[in-house]
């Protein structure tokens, strides 16, 4: 028998061919390895991005908002740790005219379009979070058995509505007006908190207020409802301040208050969706 060797040279030039053969595949797989790991890191940045950097944010908020908004501020918190959201409630004239005055604020939401809409030199583009109805406030019991808006002339009756240039006060005068109802009232207030107070206290018989407000204080006062059809809607717009210095923070947090989660916390409070 007999054996036929291969020149040393020609060996050498197979084995390496062979070797060759088989590194491309493992160099291909590596490759393919190496990119999936650029595309998870680059996935995992983009993500991280997205969520706003932890700021101190300034929220300026219809005095309506006052109980919601702390709810909804807490859980805001809870799901941005290391953000902080500061509430100043008032009405919303006087909100807007802290705007103007270049307040520090990052937020701003009022309880009418109205209002926003004079600010679109200071804010941008605003939505619509939630919307809200009136009812009659009345003391606990209901003493003067005021069933609906043109009781309210009765002079007998200590009336007291919000000031006409707060949105409150320009729907009550709205759906008064609407039912050709001559209301004098004792006082007119700076917000609809105030106009809850004064019933609050008994320093007046009744007064209009929104839903919300009269609901969150049942042991204190009764409620009338309005129809429909003799009532007003108010829509809450939520704007970004264009001079905040937490802009991304800001736009994230007007955002979420459209979100499922914080209009849960809102329609469980009584408002309507937006």
């Amino acid at each position: 028998m007999s054996f036929a060797f291969l020149p040393v040279n020609r060996r050498t030039a197979m084995a390496a061919a062979l070797a060759a053969a088989l590194l491309v595949p493992a160099l291909s797989a590596c490759g393919s390895d190496d990119k999936k790991a650029d595309d998870t890191g680059s996935g995992a940045s983009a993500s991280a991005s997205a969520e706003p950097k932890a700021a101190n944010l300034t929220v300026l908020a219809a005095s309506s908002l006052t109980d919601v908004f702390k709810a909804a501020g807490a859980a805001y918190e809870k799901a941005h740790p290391g953000t902080k959201v500061t509430f100043s409630f008032a009405g919303s004239q006087e909100l807007a005219a802290q705007v103007k005055q270049g307040a520090p604020a990052d937020a701003l939401v009022t309880a009418d379009t109205k209002t926003m809409d004079g600010l679109k030199a200071e804010t941008n583009d605003p939505t619509i979070i939630a919307k809200n109805r009136l009812v009659i406030a009345t003391g606990k019991g209901n003493p003067f058995k005021i069933a609906g808006l043109k009781d309210l002339a009765d002079t007998k009756i200590k009336v007291v509505l919000a000031a006409p240039e707060v949105p409150v006060g320009r729907y009550s005068k709205q759906i008064l007006d609407a039912q050709k109802v001559e209301v004098k009232p004792v006082s007119q207030e700076p917000n609809v908190r105030a106009v809850l107070s004064k019933v609050e206290l008994g320093e007046a018989d009744a007064g209009l207020v929104y839903k919300t407000d009269s609901a969150k204080s049942a042991d204190k006062v009764d409620t009338v409802e309005i129809p429909d059809d003799q009532n007003a809607v108010a829509s809450y717009p939520a704007a970004t301040v264009k001079q905040s210095k937490n802009a991304e923070a800001a736009t994230a947090f007007v955002a979420w208050l459209s979100s499922p989660e914080a209009q849960k916390i809102l329609q469980d409070a009584g408002f309507q969706k937006a």
